[in-house]
């Protein structure tokens, strides 16, 4: 039986954070990328919207500076590797566009706010609740959206800007995310409850 829950949707200022949607994670040529056009043209028309109010926008980007940075995630998962400060599999992916005013928030692990100041950020914008898309589903979108609701933000997850390299697992953590940490919410339904 499911538990029972309540939606809370958005607050009045919202940001938007993008996980991970890096030429890596959106590229099929890189070893841990797939080929999403869907999940990066949803994720261009909430930037858009962002930015035409004005409301804070993140990007999250793994890069590994030095060999002993998360080394038993990368002992788990040798692709990582390929993620360093030089290489072009951590620049954002160019469809979406990065303004001026926009964040980036380097990561070595699954969740954007694991060793890192991104709630500090959120606080001194005054920012209530959050947007999480990106890749992936089942990893560090997941772990991001887990961790804001533990921040104490509300958590809005786009069905139509996350992605997964495994359907059903994309399919599973969105019935679990909705279930018991976010409201996993249609693209057009999360723009029209944006502040103006």
């Amino acid at each position: 039986m499911d538990l029972e829950r309540k939606s809370l949707g958005l607050g009045r200022k919202p940001a938007l954070i993008v996980v991970d949607m890096i030429r890596g994670f959106t590229d099929p040529a890189c070893p841990l990328g797939c080929d999403c056009p869907e999940v990066v043209a949803a994720n261009a028309s909430l930037l858009a919207a962002f930015h035409s109010r004005e409301l804070p926008v993140y990007f999250t980007a793994v890069v590994y500076r030095s060999a002993d940075q998360a080394r038993v995630f990368r002992d788990r998962v040798n692709a990582l590797d390929v993620l360093t400060p030089d290489s072009p599999w951590v620049q954002v992916d160019d469809r979406l566009d990065v303004l001026a005013g926009d964040e980036i928030i380097e990561k070595q692990w699954a969740s954007a706010f694991h060793k890192t100041d991104l709630d500090r950020r959120l606080r001194e914008r005054g920012v209530d609740s959050l947007v999480v898309t990106g890749l992936t589903t089942s990893g560090c979108v997941r772990a991001t959206a887990v961790d804001g609701l533990q921040y104490d933000y509300r958590v809005v997850v786009v069905r139509e800007a996350v992605g997964d390299r495994n359907s059903a697992a994309h399919e599973a953590n969105l019935f679990d995310l909705n279930a018991k940490y976010a409201d996993v919410m249609a693209l057009a339904d999360v723009i029209a409850q944006l502040p103006a």
